[in-house]
């Protein structure tokens, strides 16, 4: 029951954010957490702060507006006191002159009673980085800009 119960969050948190609407996610962080995005790219980089993790939703929409998450997998183990949610889903949307993005992504999630206290987020990283250089060669130089981190 219980990790039927958080296959259903994870669902719930991805379809607002589809919906544009990325404070359920933040709202579900703990007041300790760690939020690690793998690579050295606009997108990457460890936030620990409500602020930054904002800041960096904001920035995901901004430069790709319209991106979309399909979950394919969500694998839940251990009770609610330690939590372990691994989901593989896949990223697209729309990119400047037509092109479209496309990715795989991994998230390697720990929960402890309820609350995100670390995140993990894996994805092709050349496949982001293109989309990012299309993002800027289109005009939007915050595409190239360092990572958000505190």
């Amino acid at each position: 029951m219980y990790k039927r119960f958080v296959r259903a969050k994870v669902r719930s948190t991805f379809e607002s954010i589809n919906d544009g609407d990325y404070l359920p996610m933040v709202d579900g962080l703990a007041p300790t957490f760690e939020y690690r995005f793998h690579g050295d790219h606009a997108l990457g980089g460890h936030r620990t702060s409500r602020a930054a993790m904002v800041r960096w939703w904001e920035r995901v929409l901004r430069l790709m507006p319209g991106v979309r998450f399909s979950i394919d997998d969500i694998l839940v183990n251990g009770g609610p006191w330690r939590t372990r949610v691994a989901v593989r889903s896949h990223v697209s949307g729309p990119l400047p002159g037509d092109e479209h993005y496309a990715n795989t992504v991994f998230q390697f999630i720990s929960l402890r009673w309820g609350k995100v206290t670390s995140v993990e987020t894996l994805e092709d990283l050349q496949v982001l980085q293109r989309a990012l250089h299309a993002v800027a060669t289109a005009g939007d130089s915050e595409a190239l800009a360092d990572p958000i981190e505190d």
